[in-house]
């Protein structure tokens, strides 16, 4: 008797403790950008897949203001909601691996720089420098109105 209620209590306890990081995780992709592309080709790839522009963060890690856009403008709501519907966002450290021959590619001179791309990979609009959300939404919006247009 006392086996089954301890063993009925844990499952209840890890019931709830699962519910909860679940809930945790859904409600925390919603409050951020969510830069599920991990590399370019990746980018590339999922656009194509899901036909969405691609919404890169060019930045380099001792880049200041690159910092202050995770810690802020990401991760603001109504950003976070547009950029994850519209865009496959993909957050490119441009020190490393073969993203400095990017870098050369797309004519970047300093950091960050905010780039979409259409899924082919052309270039639709950047930005450089640090962006409010609200910014960042009427930067995606322009970038889309363009795509549309062409």
């Amino acid at each position: 008797m006392l086996k089954r209620y301890i063993l009925r209590t844990n499952l209840i306890t890890l019931l709830l403790l699962l519910t909860f990081v679940l809930n945790a995780t859904s409600q925390n992709s919603d409050r951020q950008i969510n830069f599920k592309a991990t590399t370019w080709a990746d980018a590339l790839k999922q656009a194509s897949a899901q036909n969405k522009l691609i919404f890169v963060d060019a930045y380099a890690t001792w880049c200041g203001p690159c910092t202050m856009l995770k810690a802020t403008t990401f991760k603001n709501p109504k950003a976070a909601a547009f950029y994850n519907k519209n865009f496959v966002n993909t957050s490119l450290n441009m020190e490393s691996g073969k993203n400095p021959y990017l870098a050369q590619e797309w004519g970047m001179r300093a950091y960050p720089t905010l780039i979409i791309f259409t899924p082919k990979g052309q270039i639709i609009l950047n930005t450089v420098g640090y962006i409010t959300a609200a910014d960042l939404l009427r930067f995606g919006e322009e970038a889309l109105r363009r795509y549309e247009a062409r």
